[in-house]
């Protein structure tokens, strides 16, 4: 049976008439996530939605615009930044992303100059696999326990309500991801989050406050760094886990759109990209950006992998930074459906790194792998915390750790011919 689902290949130009509700999916994708970060730091999401705007059109010219790719606020800085602000304060921070950033693209420099075959090394497939695995499967809980990107059901105020909108939502996206045909094949996420907002507006769930207090038009709030050495050494354990999330958005999104990014356009330039655009950020007043699992999963439920769509949701997200009403429509959109949305999308990055072990072919007959996987996924979900002054490494960012140093322990130890297999 022919596949009714078109695909947009990355170099491929959408029809115009597409261009702007295909742009919007991506921009509602990312928006929640995105924006509760500088919340979560106390400062105005404006900046940010400027910066990720920006931040988004500079890797996408750096990448050749081979690499289709949404740069959103990066949750890896969280902990010590949070640590810094209440110290030293967000301008403190400010400069630790800074230097974080340059050191980013320090790294770009290492790869263009030695290549990437230690990636084999320190990120094997057993443990890569795992690890793309974790930024869906960490992120699930997140879906369900309230807030503005998570549905208000695992919590003591959960009504019949929030259950329904999540559901009409989440069943919408997927009836739309397998059963849509034609144009409306390339944006379900966008049609669920319609059709549960209207659901939550008929259930009298959405607060209009804010589109009618904002003003026309706005200027983000821009502010200097400042530096500090305890800042910058606070910050500095992050690079490893940027690093290694970095390489695995980059893998998985290899997967879905069928190229591998880590040769063309070249790991050295996503990393510079993204390195350099967290930089950028910083200077201004903004957060650290990163590749966004939200848009990955977009791309694999849609089929869409166009830049010029990407490219599109940037330019809606610098729009939303100085146009009020836009980005409070936005901020009224439920956490029950923003939730019902992203049950499915990290569901979808989680299972692409199950896909990667399967597409290596990774033999679980052999116990360094099994040792991998295992002790990887053990990491990211037992909820284990290690603290480090400042630093937590918990979830995600254990498990990327946990991930390198294991994987380069596991070579030590064949080259000392002491694997038993």
């Amino acid at each position: 049976m022919k596949n009714s689902k078109k695909i947009y290949k990355v170099e491929e130009k959408v029809p115009l008439k597409l261009l702007l509700p295909l742009s919007i999916q991506h921009t509602f994708a990312m928006f929640g996530a995105s924006v509760l970060v500088p919340i979560l730091f106390g400062i105005n999401p404006g900046i940010v939605l400027l910066m990720n705007g920006i931040g988004t059109l500079l890797f996408i010219l750096i990448t050749k615009q081979k690499a289709p790719a949404y740069l959103g606020s990066s949750f890896a800085f969280l902990a010590p930044g949070t640590a810094i602000i209440a110290s030293e304060g967000f301008q403190y921070a400010q400069g630790a992303f800074i230097v974080v950033g340059i050191l980013g693209c320090i790294l770009a420099y290492i790869i263009y100059k030695f290549g990437t075959s230690w990636i084999d090394v320190l990120l094997p497939p057993a443990a890569m696999g795992a690890v793309v695995a974790l930024i869906g499967f960490e992120l699930a809980g997140n879906t369900v326990t309230g807030g503005t990107i998570g549905a208000n059901l695992m919590t003591d105020t959960a009504s019949k309500k929030d259950f329904l909108v999540f559901f009409i939502t989440l069943f919408t996206a997927i009836i739309g991801s397998v059963a849509f045909k034609g144009f409306f094949s390339t944006i379900p996420i966008l049609i669920s989050i319609v059709v549960g907002y209207i659901a939550a507006v008929f259930f009298g769930m959405v607060d209009f406050t804010p589109v009618r207090e904002a003003s026309l038009f706005t200027l983000p709030d821009f502010s200097a760094p400042k530096f500090s050495a305890s800042a910058i050494l606070a910050m500095l354990p992050v690079i490893l886990v940027i690093t290694s999330e970095h390489i695995s958005h980059q893998v998985v999104t290899s997967n879905i759109i069928g190229r591998d990014l880590l040769k063309e356009p070249g790991l050295h330039r996503s990393i510079f990209a993204d390195n350099f655009s967290s930089a950028l950020s910083g200077l201004v007043g903004g957060v650290p950006t990163t590749t966004y699992g939200e848009n990955i999963g977009v791309m694999a439920i849609t089929g869409v992998y166009s830049v010029q769509v990407i490219g599109g949701a940037a330019v809606i997200s610098i729009i939303m930074a100085f146009f009020g009403p836009l980005a409070a429509i936005i901020q009224t959109i439920p956490g029950n459906v923003i939730g019902g949305v992203t049950f499915l999308l990290y569901g979808m990055i989680g299972t692409s790194g199950i896909r990667l072990l399967v597409d290596q072919k990774v033999d679980y007959s052999k116990s360094v792998n099994l040792v991998l996987t295992s002790v990887i996924f053990i990491a990211g979900l037992s909820g284990l915390s290690l603290k480090f002054g400042a630093i937590e490494l918990q979830g995600m960012v254990l498990a990327s750790v946990v991930a390198v140093v294991l994987s380069a322990f596991m070579t030590l130890l064949k080259k000392l011919n002491l694997i038993n297999q």
